[in-house]
């Protein structure tokens, strides 16, 4: 059985706490974003979106697109702040 992996953040800052930054900027709830991604077709929890704004959880692809229409931003503002990685081209 494979082992699922996942991306250790270390000494960066987040994605989930980007995502947190932003939905506060704008004045929202969890249940505020979790309703909008809803009526945009992406499905998720209040435990699951909870997990991702703290770190614990990586986002899914569909629901970085989903933040970007929420939020009125692009994939530069929920990633500022990361690490570049090297050796990719």
């Amino acid at each position: 059985m494979k082992k699922e992996s996942r991306v250790i953040q270390v000494n960066d800052i987040s994605i989930g706490e980007n995502i947190q930054n932003l939905r506060m900027e704008k004045g929202l709830k969890q249940t505020d974003v979790i309703a909008r991604l809803q009526l945009l077709g992406v499905e998720i929890s209040v435990y699951s979106y909870s997990k991702i704004e703290t770190g614990k959880q990586n986002p899914t692809v569909s629901l970085l697109v989903g933040l970007t229409e929420v939020f009125g931003c692009d994939f530069n503002t929920i990633f500022r702040g990361m690490r570049k990685f090297y050796g990719c081209k």
